[in-house]
């Protein structure tokens, strides 16, 4: 593939006249249409225009595809980050019942579960590890939506750690909270679409200083892949107007127990007096 999503609408307009008449009727189509093409088969989308299967699939190689397989992949990366909520809510009308929206939604976290299993690259996961055990200090950076798995894998590694530092909105400014970040320092950057402008400015900051800047993200061309050292991708494709974090969580909850593991002593010290501290002050309602 010649091609990437970035610049996806830019070469279908500038291809144009190239096109056979049938290809340009496809180019219309996707053009207006993205977002409900991103998810037809080359015969739907055939169909819904009025030309053959093979008129989609010469029309993918064209614009410089191996395929329509390749197209559609480069369609629903660039609906992430284009679509608006209102879009997103009007993809959502093909549900008919309650139950149908559960299976939906069900279906497609394990899906991205598994593509995540797929995705994900060893030894940029150990790499991490070894970043996360010998870094001075921690920063973790998630912002909006992002901020939940931040302040999950930030509020776990605070049992094992004693050096980590979550990045969010508060009393003070973002950029005021990892201003002393420097080259002995690791930050975590969470991003998943739409991206977080903010979040990209964080990590190119703390890159800037030297530190090691490591991205959990959705794809290779997400903004904040372009600084990391080490890139863990994460699938997190939407059922519907809402994305689905099920896998960003899963690999935090793999993060936190991998470091863990390298710090089983600090572990059992600090639950031990965890556990006293709950039981005296009645923290859970244990009967």
């Amino acid at each position: 593939m010649t091609t990437n999503n970035k610049d996806l609408i830019s070469v279908i307009q500038s291809e144009f006249t190239k096109l056979s008449k049938g290809q340009k009727i496809i180019a219309q189509y996707i053009l207006s249409n993205y977002d409900k093409a991103a998810f037809m088969t080359a015969a739907k989308l055939g169909e819904t225009v009025g030309v053959s299967e093979s008129t989609v699939v010469r029309f993918a190689n064209a614009i410089g595809y191996d395929g329509y397989p390749d197209l559609q992949k480069s369609l629903q990366e660039l609906i992430k980050t284009k679509l608006t909520t209102v879009q997103r809510v009007e993809m959502s009308n093909e549900y008919s019942s309650d139950f149908t929206i559960l299976k939906k939604v069900l279906k497609s976290d394990i899906d991205n579960i598994k593509g995540t299993l797929d995705e994900i690259d060893p030894q940029s996961f150990e790499n991490v590890i070894n970043k996360m055990v010998s870094a001075k200090k921690i920063y973790i950076v998630g912002l909006r939506s992002s901020a939940t798995i931040g302040e999950y894998l930030g509020f776990y590694l605070n049992f094992i750690l004693d050096n980590v530092v979550l990045v969010n909105y508060g009393i003070s400014d973002v950029f005021e909270q990892i201003l002393k970040v420097d080259s002995k320092d690791l930050v975590i950057g969470i991003s998943f679409p739409r991206y977080s402008k903010r979040t990209f400015e964080l990590l190119k900051y703390a890159k800037e200083q030297g530190a090691s800047v490591v991205a959990i993200t959705d794809s290779k061309l997400a903004p904040i892949s372009t600084i990391a050292e080490e890139i863990l991708i994460t699938r997190s494709n939407m059922a519907s107007f809402v994305d689905s974090l099920v896998a960003p969580f899963s690999v935090a909850n793999a993060l936190i127990v991998s470091v863990g593991m390298r710090k089983k002593a600090d572990i059992k010290d600090s639950f031990d007096k965890l556990e006293k501290i709950w039981k005296e002050y009645r923290i859970y309602d244990d009967k």
